[in-house]
């Protein structure tokens, strides 16, 4: 039986914030991703912390929405997973400059690529 309203509304909030709390122990600091120069040896690290914290925020979301049977958790719960996630993986690939570079794609030893390199 799915939750009630206010419930199912609290259980969403309570979810999302328990997302937001896993990004915030799992990646790095926000700024410090935001500051970093894309393309070397920490974003690739950045990278995959943000990853883990993708799951993590995942397998929270469903297994709350499956305990509750409701599906506001999966909307609400997956929408601050999506914009968490997106969030921290533009700041990690893209310069100053706007231009996006590839985590890792700087220890190679190849030429960096990059899009949007004539802006």
């Amino acid at each position: 039986m799915p939750l009630k309203p206010n419930d199912s509304i609290i259980v969403a909030a309570l979810t999302s914030v328990g997302v937001f709390l896993i990004f915030q122990h799992t990646a790095p600091n926000f700024a410090d991703v935001k500051n970093s120069a894309p393309g070397g040896a920490a974003s690739m690290n950045t990278h995959r912390s943000v990853k883990v914290a993708i799951a993590e925020s995942a397998a929270l979301v469903a297994g709350v929405a499956i305990l509750a049977k409701d599906p506001t958790v999966y909307i609400l719960g997956g929408l601050v997973t999506v914009v968490e996630g997106w969030k921290y993986l533009h700041a990690n690939a893209t310069d100053a400059k706007g231009n996006v570079v590839a985590p890792g794609a700087n220890t190679g030893g190849q030429p960096t690529p990059t899009l949007n390199a004539g802006s």
